[in-house]
């Protein structure tokens, strides 16, 4: 059996992104004699989401706006239903956040006055390429350890409070068993559920990091925590075989959807949705509706651009998407002879754009003591994006550092750690024993195909019903049963192995929810055929579930919408 490593500390941050990172520096400043340890799957250098860099800081409050016009502006993006008080905190710390980031090195293009320059509304521009290194950097100068290349598999609980967490060394397979004070749960959203758009050598070339599957999600599952809003998935609507943000091109350089006959069908045949200022669901929802209906495919139209233009266009690309401009030059491609083809990827599970995931106080804990939740992994308030995540970094630090101070010491649990132990090392074992089983990308394929076909996936434009969402709960079961025949030869294989349990798990609280939910509140992200309009007399309200850690049956709770900020909940 591979070496235990046994390291306790005070404050232990799972996920060393962009909210693990600014975490770290607010605990660290705010107590500097406070251990603070972050664990993280990668390395934290290059490590999340902003692995590639941004061109953009996407949540910030422009001059004219308000923390409180900004949950508005969320609450009509997301139809009315918000965790608003979530919500208005974040917004209350975002141009905070952004300052601070700037000051550790970050470039922000400014006007000649000196203010910074805006993309849109809430957008203002970056030259973000380094993003990532340099809030690591801030992390690692405030003091806080770092362990890389370590997956958590799961939390060590003692009664309803956090004791620590498990992880698996990714390179030598050893066993980390953390004892902490306090967690913070910082791990990302969930890729990988669905079928992606490209399959075989390809299916890594998708949107969302696809080292992010849902570890922090399933762990809190697992454990008894309460989750919510998993019913509004995320479907980004990216270009076309690249799957590059078409953000960018909206926002940054006017270009509009058009369809195959040249209409710009979303300030027409959408009018009624809001055109081209439509939530951000339906903008997704048109383009598909578009392709199913025999009108596509589907383009952003650049064709305005001037030699000058498209030559910004992908000098913003080369700061967060180099792919773009490679896939030009390699197929002759020119923005301005010809518009840029657009798709919907396949689902995406993430508290920042959406809001899936912990059930969380203001002060970001979760229903188990001890442990918070910042970033992708928090749910109820979305709209959150790279300084939505800071600022929810520094919110759960600044909780958990106070927790800290009257938490009462708990031992971590031997009993917990042999099953961890056996749970992590079962595919490997059976590999040794055995020889033969399931390999993680089978299973994963399996899980993948299920979901698109049964659970709203690409295939399906992403419409879903009750007798197919039945039918995905059924083979579900019947998944999780054959996870005891996953094999793994090699550490890289053991945590592709968890990779999928995690999916799995997340998967059927996914179906639970989108079967719970019996309306179409966000249509593209949640059509429901058998329901298919917004029902605000049944269903304004959060969908929560909680998993028997006992008998494993994932039960349905209720939890009402509370509006905070005056104001129509329709109208940003």
């Amino acid at each position: 059996m591979p070496e235990t490593k046994f390291i306790e500390t005070d404050l232990l941050i799972i996920g060393g992104g962009t909210a693990g990172c600014l975490a770290a520096v607010e605990a660290k400043e705010r107590s500097p004699q406070t251990d603070v340890l972050i664990m993280e799957k990668a390395h934290i250098d290059r490590s999340g989401c902003l692995a590639a860099g941004m061109n953009a800081i996407n949540a910030h409050i422009n001059p004219g706006e308000t923390p409180e016009s900004f949950v508005r502006y969320v609450r009509a993006d997301a139809r009315g239903l918000i965790r608003e008080d979530l919500t208005l905190s974040i917004a209350r710390e975002l141009n905070a956040q952004v300052k601070r980031v700037e000051s550790w090195g970050l470039p922000i293009l400014k006007r000649k006055d000196g203010s910074y320059q805006p993309r849109g509304r809430w957008n203002v521009k970056i030259n973000g390429e380094s993003l990532k290194t340099i809030i690591a950097q801030a992390a690692k100068n405030a003091g806080a350890k770092v362990i890389n290349r370590v997956v958590a598999t799961g939390y060590l609980v003692h009664g309803e409070r956090i004791a620590g967490a498990c992880g698996l060394g990714v390179r030598d397979s050893s066993l980390y068993v953390i004892k902490a004070k306090a967690v913070i749960c910082a791990t990302g959203g969930a890729s990988g559920i669905y079928r992606p758009n490209n399959q075989g050598d390809a299916h890594h070339k998708m949107w969302y990091p696809p080292f992010n599957t849902g570890a922090g999600y399933a762990m809190g599952i697992r454990a008894g925590a309460e989750m919510t809003g998993f019913e509004m998935r995320f479907i980004a609507l990216r270009t076309k075989d690249v799957i590059c943000p078409t953000g960018t091109l909206a926002i940054g350089f006017g270009a509009p959807q058009i369809n195959a006959q040249g209409e710009q069908f979303m300030a027409t045949r959408y009018a009624h949705l809001g055109g081209h200022r439509a939530p951000t669901p339906l903008r997704v929802y048109g383009p598909v509706k578009e392709v199913k209906e025999g009108r596509g495919p589907c383009y952003m139209d650049t064709r305005h651009l001037s030699e000058e233009q498209v030559r910004d266009l992908k000098m913003a690309y080369l700061d967060m998407y180099p792919n773009i401009v490679l896939y030009w030059a390699a197929n002759n491609i020119d923005p301005r002879k010809e518009p840029i083809e657009i798709c919907g990827t396949e689902p995406y599970i993430i508290g920042g754009h959406t809001q899936s995931g912990y059930w969380i106080t203001k002060e970001r804990e979760t229903t188990l003591a001890g442990l918070y939740a910042a970033g992708d992994v928090a749910g109820g308030s979305p709209y959150k994006f790279v300084s939505g995540c800071w600022a929810e970094g520094v919110l759960a630090a600044r909780s958990a550092v106070k927790y800290m101070e009257t938490a009462p010491n708990v031992e971590v649990e031997a009993a917990r750690v042999e099953h961890e132990r056996n749970r992590i090392y079962a595919p490997y074992v059976r590999q040794q024993e055995v020889g033969d089983g399931v390999t993680p990308r089978e299973m994963e394929e399996r899980l993948q195909k299920i979901m698109d076909e049964y659970a709203g996936g690409v295939s399906v434009f992403y419409e879903i019903n009750e007798e197919r969402l039945l039918a995905a709960r059924r083979k579900l079961e019947s998944l999780q049963e054959q996870k005891q025949y996953l094999i793994a030869s090699d550490p890289h294989q053991l945590m592709l192995a968890h990779e999928v349990i995690d999916r799995i798990d997340v998967a059927q609280v996914l179906v639970e929810h989108l079967l719970y939910r019996k309306e179409t509140r966000w249509p593209g992200f949640q059509t429901r055929l058998d329901y298919t309009h917004r029902d605000d007399i049944n269903w304004l309200k959060f969908v929560n579930s909680r998993r028997d850690g006992k008998t494993g049956e994932i039960k349905m709770l209720e939890r009402p919408y509370k509006q905070i900020v005056p104001g129509d909940r329709y109208l940003g």
